[in-house]
């Protein structure tokens, strides 16, 4: 099973500690439009921070940001999983999980971001400050620059399994299943119960749980039936919309009664 999350907008800060070697990132056909991102990123914001703030989209308060770009070649790296914080990551959990269920996360966990592509959550990183929806000067929407070198890599990391997708519709921009495997891949929402209406914080929230759950109960779905199955004897309530013709995703609504 591939699972793939979006990043947080917020991250820690590692301190200290080596810096990034991009060779050493999971999905390494992913190297070389790593390098043409992190090269323009960090020239962008060593220049004229006004600039660099505005091609970030990023508000006065977070002008700090910028700063935190420019030095991304020797700042200290951490693996993924500590990096990114937030709601999502909060309800994950990593730092808890037992042994057996952490190196199920090591294994099929991916964090879809701006910057890097994707990263597993043991990849050392930096902290940073780069969104998908970012538009650099050179090398234009970041979600275009991925989709030939994203259409070339996440197929061969799926493999002939399950892809559970909880990335938000920014970072599916990047890369969309084809063919067989969107047949083998679930989307997910998460959904008021009593409204039906989509819900925020507490979609995240438990998106979050939900993939502890099946980490921590070594839950090994095959196919998108299988994880129908699956999330509710961990006790989800799900409804499941098989596609209705081939080569698109499965639509899983989780029912949840309380937001908060």
């Amino acid at each position: 099973m591939l699972v793939l999350l979006p990043p947080s907008e917020g991250k820690a800060n590692p301190g200290g500690g080596a810096p990034l070697e991009v060779a050493s990132l999971s999905l390494p056909g992913l190297t070389a439009a790593r390098e043409a991102v992190l090269t323009e990123l960090v020239e962008l914001c060593t220049g004229d921070e006004e600039k660099a703030r505005e091609v970030l989209g990023l508000s006065e308060g977070l002008r700090g940001e910028v700063a935190k770009n420019a030095g991304l070649l020797t700042a200290g790296a951490r693996p993924a999983g500590e990096i990114y914080t937030g709601v999502l990551y909060d309800a994950l959990g990593l730092a808890t999980l037992d042994a057996a269920a952490r190196r199920r996360a090591t294994e099929s966990l991916l964090v879809f971001s701006g910057l890097w592509g994707a990263v597993g959550v043991a990849d050392r990183i930096p902290s940073y400050r780069c969104s998908m929806g970012v538009k650099l000067p050179g090398l234009g929407a970041l979600a275009g620059h991925w989709r030939a070198p994203m259409a070339e890599a996440l197929p061969e990391a799926a493999g002939d399994g399950l892809v559970l997708d909880l990335r938000s519709s920014a970072y599916a921009a990047a890369w969309r299943p084809k063919g067989e495997l969107a047949g083998r891949t679930a989307s997910v929402r998460v959904l008021h119960a009593p409204t039906r209406k989509v819900v925020s914080h507490f979609n995240k929230a438990t998106k979050g749980r939900m993939v502890r759950s099946l980490l921590t109960a070594g839950a090994a779905p095959k196919d998108p039936a299988e994880l129908v199955g699956a999330l509710r004897e961990l006790g989800y309530v799900v409804e499941a919309e098989a596609p209705g013709k081939a080569g698109r995703a499965w639509l899983l609504d989780v029912l949840v009664d309380e937001i908060h």
